[in-house]
């Protein structure tokens, strides 16, 4: 599989059962819960989410954004751990920065965990600059935040 096999759409209420273990597996503390997911799609004057899907419809990945005014957050992404290092995570990047572009945001700014160096540096590899450190951010208070932004 490769990112030209992958199709990008608009997360629905069905995506999400199909995500849940994989947010509780990756994510650990940090996971959202399905209801919080059935609450952010609901807020689609403000937010919106992707998915990552296979030519047989299998669920790759999923991202998210939130547009305020001029400003986008990517508030989360996940690539499944047998679809990474595919540019999976780089296709829904690019969708959700799309569509803050489209919604008016001029940046984009995200936070990722100090010690997730594939991360950083996927996002900087996107333009993402690193401008400032949110101590205590993740893992009940034991993990900083890196917090990386870019123009749009």
């Amino acid at each position: 599989m490769t990112a030209a096999s992958v199709t990008v759409v608009a997360m629905t209420a069905e995506h999400i059962d199909a995500l849940m273990p994989y947010e509780r597996a990756m994510f650990g503390t940090e996971a959202w819960t399905a209801s919080g997911y059935r609450t952010e799609l609901a807020d689609a004057a403000r937010r919106h989410y992707l998915t990552a899907q296979s030519a047989e419809g299998e669920l790759l990945g999923w991202g998210g954004t939130m547009v305020i005014a001029d400003s986008a957050e990517i508030l989360t992404v996940g690539v499944i751990p047998a679809a990474r290092r595919r540019g999976i995570a780089r296709l829904l990047l690019a969708g959700l920065l799309a569509e803050a572009r489209r919604r008016g945001a001029v940046e984009a700014f995200l936070e990722v965990r100090v010690d997730n160096v594939a991360a950083q540096a996927l996002y900087a590899g996107e333009g993402f600059a690193r401008v400032g450190l949110r101590p205590g951010y993740y893992d009940g208070g034991r993990i900083d935040a890196v917090v990386m932004r870019r123009e749009l």
